[in-house]
């Protein structure tokens, strides 16, 4: 899925090319550590705080297993992904009007930037008639931000959860919209130029069987939700895009009523720009109910 008029074939894809950032651009697979879940020792259901928990109470219950994998990179490959075959899609050339100073202001980017996904969505994922966006998050690495990359392997909603957020948002008009076809997409994007540090690691929806998707409870103070844990599984093929830049977009499928299609995702630390002197990835990314 792209919206690029010119294409480049594996061929000319160099390891290293050189951006606007001045510094070279890793390019081809790698490997890393990703941090996969592991099942509470008890027993128990699995559950986490979104913010500090009660006192006494751990921030989570349940375990991390951690294993090294491939992360195949998808540069110069663009066209071969879709989120209605791999449960993720890649965009490119795609102009924004929003400044890096304007991220700061929650109004502007509610007013702008989801007009902007709201559009990219309708004109992108085939069939889509309707969209509701509900929420962003903008993730830095830099130490002492708010919300950060998340570094362990998950997907944004369970089945339960979208269609609990369905019903949330479209009230009156769920049930109908229910018999139809909804979809969940996670529309995200870097802010600050090519990303170097902490890419984001997508895996084909295909590879990870549904018993190694785990709900686990997201606990918010006025209410609980629900997201997804993911297990090591040795078929996994996990991809990520290099040197993502701020005209680029990446679509992650996080529920199909459709198809099933969904999409594991990690943040990761490519070992290529592990030292010090590189700069610190910001992100943002936008959730959106898209049905039809």
């Amino acid at each position: 899925m792209s919206t690029t008029t010119q294409t480049h074939t594996q061929s000319e894809v160099r390891k290293f090319a050189t951006t606007n950032d001045e510094r070279p651009v890793p390019r081809g697979d790698t490997k890393s550590k990703l941090t996969f879940y592991a099942p509470p020792a008890d027993g128990s259901k699995p559950w986490n705080y979104v913010e500090t928990p009660p006192a006494g109470s751990p921030q989570r219950n349940y375990g991390e297993d951690e294993h090294e994998v491939t992360i195949h990179d998808v540069r110069g490959r663009e066209a071969d992904f879709n989120i209605n075959t791999n449960g993720f899609g890649v965009l490119q050339n795609i102009r924004s009007e929003m400044s890096y100073e304007q991220w700061e202001d929650e109004s502007r980017v509610k007013e702008t930037y989801y007009a902007e996904v709201e559009k990219l969505l309708l004109d992108n994922v085939p069939g889509a008639k309707q969209i509701f966006i509900f929420d962003h998050t903008i993730r830095r690495s830099a130490q002492g931000a708010k919300r950060a990359p998340v570094n362990r392997a998950h997907i944004d909603q369970t089945t339960a959860s979208a269609e609990a957020r369905v019903h949330h948002h479209m009230q009156s008009s769920a049930p109908e919209l229910l018999r139809g076809r909804v979809r969940l997409i996670n529309v995200w994007r870097p802010l600050n130029g090519t990303v170097y540090t902490n890419p984001l690691a997508y895996a084909d929806s295909r590879s990870v069987p549904d018993n190694d998707i785990v709900g686990v409870e997201h606990r918010y103070p006025d209410r609980t939700g629900e997201t997804a844990g993911v297990k090591y599984t040795e078929q996994g093929q996990w991809h990520y895009w290099s040197g993502m830049g701020n005209e680029e977009r990446i679509l992650l499928q996080c529920y199909d009523s459709q198809d099933g299609a969904r999409t594991p995702h990690s943040a990761f630390q490519d070992p290529r720009t592990a030292g010090e002197g590189w700069k610190g990835r910001e992100s943002v990314e936008v959730r959106a109910l898209v049905f039809g």
